[in-house]
């Protein structure tokens, strides 16, 4: 999917915007903006994470803010307002939002409709796109905590007829620096010829390889959903087992996030988040388009809010996994690149921008967002549906944006 890695396809021309997440604006800014989290280095981080806040103790009923401490109530009615404020501005049609504050719930609310006179509710199931990218790169460091791979393994390994496999390590996967081409692409790929078609694994991944590389392995950053797809079979080949049953046993289960699953069909699980698109010049129901061509068999899922919200900290503290495969999920090895930096760059499938690591995707009417801000212990998650004069982009993400400023306004991402 993408991390835009988003998941609305938009085009300008004939280029979908990514479906994971991060890229969830327009396709031409696909390449250019990369949204992700904070670290002038990767141990200062670690080290928010470790110690957390900034060290305010605070009276019971309020949270720690960088204004200071602020009650409870307060901080969530200020979220309800940007929320109120944002759907209004870019018409949403509805905005599901939880936040949280060094595990103080402020909130977790729905506002608008799923479906004309349908209310939408907070346990609602929507398709989480690229959120699941982090899932599946977690799922991959655990994989090396067990000693079945390493992420410095050569793509060759398990499949040596892949261009350039010898040179491709499963890092270079993980973090879009391979080189692979995108097959999120209408000229590559027809995703609105037949909105319902099913594609397969084998499908996505001909097309992709199909294109003239990127770049040389290693020398560039080029988000490609590709990348996630031949990852995923890795993963299945190397250890045995469906990328599904790895996501649940190491994730799914120990957090409780029992409204989550994987699903490579069009199906959700009732009660459901309705989605709408005009990106086939109409406004039209969208949650029944197929999400098979998004990312890796197994991690295509659908979600509620507050599951979630109960993988946002653990997932960027890396409570899942080693303190050594934690430091290579943050590592800034794209800081280097056109547009990055050691404070936005892109981690093994995660988002690092100004602190924040995030998830945001958006495609076929659905965006979404998971976001921990170490520093500040601050959760949230948000998905959002349009509405006809919704703008292009991921409306998740911008909605986002705004809470964070309001919350942190020096990190806002």
């Amino acid at each position: 999917m993408t991390t835009d890695l988003s998941m609305r396809p938009q085009c300008t021309g004939q280029r979908l915007a990514p479906v994971a997440g991060m890229f969830a604006r327009k396709s031409s800014d696909l390449r250019t903006r990369i949204g992700v989290v904070c670290s002038a280095c990767v141990l200062s981080l670690l080290a928010a994470c470790a110690g957390g806040g900034d060290g305010q103790n605070c009276a019971l009923g309020q949270v720690s803010l960088e204004a200071g401490c602020t009650d409870s109530a307060k901080a969530a009615e200020r979220v309800r307002r940007v929320v109120r404020d944002t759907m209004t501005e870019l018409d949403l049609r509805s905005a599901i939002v939880s936040v949280s504050v060094d595990d103080t719930p402020l909130l977790t609310e729905a506002w608008g409709e799923s479906a004309p006179g349908q209310a939408a509710t907070v346990d609602m199931h929507w398709r989480s796109g690229s959120i699941a990218i982090a899932y599946l790169t977690t799922a991959l460091l655990q994989l090396q905590d067990r000693g079945v791979l390493s992420i410095d393994d050569k793509l060759s390994k398990w499949l040596p007829d892949f261009p350039h496999a010898a040179d491709i390590t499963l890092a270079m996967l993980a973090n879009s620096t391979s080189g692979y081409a995108d097959y999120v692409d209408l000229d590559v790929l027809p995703l609105y010829k037949d909105v319902h078609r099913q594609w397969t694994q084998d499908e996505l991944i001909a097309a992709a390889l199909a294109q003239p590389m990127k770049c040389k392995p290693g020398t560039c950053f080029s988000y490609a959903h590709t990348n996630f797809v031949i990852l995923g079979r890795v993963m299945t080949m190397a250890s045995g087992r469906p990328v599904a049953d790895l996501i649940r046993t190491g994730i799914l289960e120990p957090l409780g996030m029992r409204e989550t699953r994987s699903d490579s069909t069009p199906f959700i699980p009732a009660p459901v988040l309705h989605a709408f698109s005009s990106d086939r010049g109409r406004y039209e129901d969208s949650t029944d388009w197929s999400p098979s061509w998004t990312i890796a068999e197994g991690s295509i899922m659908t979600s509620t809010v507050p599951d979630v919200m109960r993988s946002a900290a653990a997932i960027a503290t890396g409570r899942l996994v080693s303190p050594r495969s934690f430091a290579q999920f943050l590592e800034p090895r794209t800081a280097s690149f056109p547009r990055m930096s050691t404070e936005r760059y892109y981690g093994l499938g995660i988002l690092v921008s100004n602190g924040w690591v995030m998830q945001n995707p958006s495609f076929f009417g659905y965006s979404g967002l998971m976001a921990y801000l170490p520093a500040k212990k601050i959760s949230i998650a948000v998905t959002t549906t349009l509405g006809p004069a919704s703008p292009e982009g991921n409306t998740s993400d911008q909605l986002f944006r705004r809470i964070a400023q309001d919350l942190a306004p020096s990190q806002t991402p």
